[in-house]
């Protein structure tokens, strides 16, 4: 008996130790739905003006310390948003390597065997095989009129901060989806952001016969931060889980992933995963992602992080040589406030 009130003793003491630090152990949340808290100072903005009126922008050195920058598949785009789209770039498929560019007038006139002779030509030129696709792109810079989108996006990071959403994805959104203008896609998105109207209900916003508030520019930022936010970074993130990759949510890697989920869906990304079977992030993931077909993970799916890299790149050049650092005018009070180009 006696030492049996040892024990409960000995049991007592060993509580008063073990359930205060049990007790300050982190409770792990369910990680396809915890959120990696967004930390501003990760994002270097920077007030710039480009029609003398001071924008904030949002860029990111990791582009050219990573190497994105010198990748073929964007800077084949950089080239196209150069053209008129009364022209073509002929490029080979697999990588995007360019060819030349023609008049579009001339190649439409072509007879089926010259055009046929002429692709046949380039396959052997360049390795192809029988198989190997050409492409004809048209030039895009009708399309990819960066300066008219920059007010927009001084707009749409403050009010993707504002509902706790990286400003990145807002930028880059912009500057790839209709920028500068309302227009709707091939699949029926719409607005600034081009949600689908599935999804823009979802998210908070009224889409019916008589109102569409995709139309508006803050609702429809607000939407698809809140898309970004609670859906697609935390499939992305479960997806990097099951495939035990390493990320930060910061990574472009990461992000561009992250914008494939918002284009072309879930379950479209995550097929194209079960054949690419990915053992690492970065560059190489992504890179794959470009040459790997799902069911409607197509082209357009595959162009859709190329394309966002390309103005990101664009968008730099920009300002590099056209930007200037938006000033401070001093106030009565002493304060400084940020002023305008004169």
């Amino acid at each position: 008996m006696k030492s049996k009130r040892v024990w409960l003793w000995i049991i007592f003491l060993a509580s008063l130790v073990l359930v205060p630090a049990i007790s300050s152990l982190p409770m792990w949340e369910d990680e396809e739905f915890a959120s990696e808290e967004f930390v501003p100072s990760q994002i270097n903005t920077i007030r710039m003006s480009l029609s003398g009126i001071c924008t904030r922008l949002i860029q990111d050195s990791a582009l050219y310390k990573e190497g994105w920058d010198s990748l073929r598949p964007p800077n084949f785009w950089r080239f196209a948003m150069k053209f008129p789209p009364d022209t073509v770039v002929v490029n080979i498929a697999k990588t995007r390597e360019i060819v030349e560019v023609l008049s579009l007038k001339e190649v439409r006139a072509w007879p089926e065997k010259r055009k046929k002779r002429y692709e046949d030509s380039l396959r052997t030129a360049y390795k192809q095989g029988k198989k190997g696709e050409i492409f004809f792109t048209s030039g895009r810079n009708h399309f990819y009129q960066f300066s008219k989108v920059l007010p927009e996006i001084d707009k749409a990071i403050a009010l993707f901060q504002d509902e706790g959403t990286d400003p990145w994805y807002a930028q880059t959104i912009l500057l790839i989806e209709s920028p500068g203008r309302l227009q709707f896609s091939t699949e029926g998105a719409y607005g600034a952001f081009q949600l689908m109207e599935g999804v823009a209900r979802d998210v908070g916003l009224i889409v019916n016969d008589s109102i569409d508030e995709r139309t508006e520019f803050d609702k429809s930022a607000r939407g698809a931060a809140r898309l970004i936010q609670r859906i697609c970074i935390p499939k992305a993130r479960a997806l990097c889980k099951q495939y035990k990759l390493n990320y930060r949510e910061h990574d472009i890697w990461f992000r561009l992933l992250v914008m494939h989920v918002y284009h072309a869906g879930i379950g479209n990304v995550r097929r194209v995963f079960r054949k690419m079977r990915p053992k690492e992030g970065g560059i190489p993931l992504i890179t794959k992602l470009w040459q790997t077909k799902g069911r409607r993970f197509g082209n357009a799916s595959q162009n859709y992080s190329q394309i966002a890299l390309s103005a990101l790149l664009e968008l730099d050049d920009l300002v590099e040589q056209e930007g200037i650092i938006c000033p401070l005018d001093q106030q009565e009070d002493g304060s400084f406030q940020e002023g305008h180009i004169r």
